[in-house]
């Protein structure tokens, strides 16, 4: 399931920065760059990074909130939530409506982050990879000191599935581009079934 968000991630932030032209709908390191650059030059557009991250931020406090109401079906609220937002942001898109439709696109990959997120001491972003690079090379570290450690391919395998979302996505976004969200809307949708029938099968069982 983390694999298949980070693609959703990496497809949706891909679209994002080629609709802002140069900023993140995910990667808020970067749109902190990007702040201090704008400010530092007196650039016209620095509110956008300083709102984008300012939504990034409110998406992930809904998707806590969403997913802590109950201590069950914590992937279904969140997926919806996400899913919701996603159907909106393509519809605003197709509306030319750029700003609605940003702000959709960042609150939905705020809240994305929460969908597993039962770990608050040691999570692991879903939408960014830094930390599961360094995860990655922390246990490539210990491997080689001999030292016990958890494996390093499930984070390699994190970051493989953003880059192939985020090629998809552009290709998407280059070839059909009215269409490039509504694919997002349909691979998110898949993904809240499959978590559905996961759970079902671990209740079964």
């Amino acid at each position: 399931m983390a694999i298949g968000i980070a693609l959703l991630a990496g497809f949706v932030d891909a679209t994002g920065f080629l609709q802002v032209d140069g900023y993140y709908v995910s990667f808020m390191s970067g749109n902190t760059t990007l702040l201090a650059r704008d400010i530092a030059s007196g650039a016209p557009r620095v509110l956008v990074p300083a709102l984008l991250i300012a939504g990034f931020v409110l998406g992930v406090t809904l998707g806590t909130w969403l997913g802590d109401l109950r201590h069950t079906h914590r992937k279904r609220r969140v997926l919806c939530a996400v899913i919701a937002l996603l159907v909106s942001a393509a519809t605003a898109r197709a509306l030319d409506w750029q700003a609605p439709s940003l702000a959709c696109l960042v609150l939905a990959m705020g809240a994305l982050n929460t969908t597993l997120s039962g770990n608050r001491r040691n999570p692991v972003g879903l939408t960014y990879m830094t930390g599961a690079l360094v995860r990655m090379g922390q246990a490539l570290g210990d491997r080689i000191t001999g030292k016990q450690s958890s494996g390093w391919s499930a984070f390699a395998w994190l970051w493989t599935a953003l880059l192939a979302g985020a090629f998809l996505g552009a290709v998407a976004s280059q070839k059909v581009p009215s269409a490039a969200l509504w694919i997002g809307v349909g691979y998110a949708t898949l993904l809240l079934l499959a978590s559905e029938a996961m759970a079902r099968r671990s209740v079964s069982a």
